[in-house]
């Protein structure tokens, strides 16, 4: 009888730890983009500048965010803030777009880092903490991650539930 109540709670832990990675239903369904989790962002040309998304209203908004799937607000491929000696320092995040997605197990607001289970860990980049400030990293809310086509090493760490992107450095285990 402690066998298979073992063997219960074993496979039921397992399927919540698959649930969270992309396999199987989610309880948390994303609500920005139309309830939908974007593909991945396109390469721009290395002239582009951030597109900013304007309303039949008038509203201009210039914040890095998807709308529609589409991306907006991404900064220009050229901008020497991302350039790095050694892109990939700390090897490589491998399980990136929409396949995947994580919840923030810990958060340091002061070096602006968080931890996804397993051990992972990313920076966030110092010019994109003020969009991601409010964002709650330890209430269940999913993000994606996409590789950053534009800015090698980066990669765009996206809130299923605001919509909104920032970027980020995988710092490793």
């Amino acid at each position: 009888m402690k066998t298979l109540v073992v063997v219960g709670i074993t496979l039921a832990l397992a399927s919540a730890v698959a649930q969270r990675h992309g396999e199987g239903p989610r309880a948390n369904p994303p609500r920005s983009n139309s309830g939908r989790i974007p593909a991945a962002p396109q390469r721009r040309a290395p002239e582009a500048s951030p597109e900013e998304e304007r309303s039949t209203t008038g509203h201009v908004n210039s914040t890095p965010h998807v709308r529609n799937d589409y991306w907006y607000g991404h900064d220009a491929p050229n901008d020497t803030r991302y350039h790095f000696a050694r892109p990939f320092e700390h090897g490589r995040f491998g399980h990136t777009g929409p396949s995947y997605r994580y919840n923030v197990v810990r958060i340091d607001t002061a070096l602006h880092r968080f931890w996804l289970p397993g051990g992972f860990y990313f920076d966030v980049a110092v010019w994109d903490w003020p969009l991601c400030l409010d964002w709650c990293w330890t209430c269940g809310d999913d993000f994606v991650f996409y590789d950053d086509p534009d800015h090698l090493g980066w990669y765009l760490v996206y809130n299923i539930h605001t919509g909104l992107y920032v970027h980020a450095v995988y710092m490793g285990m």
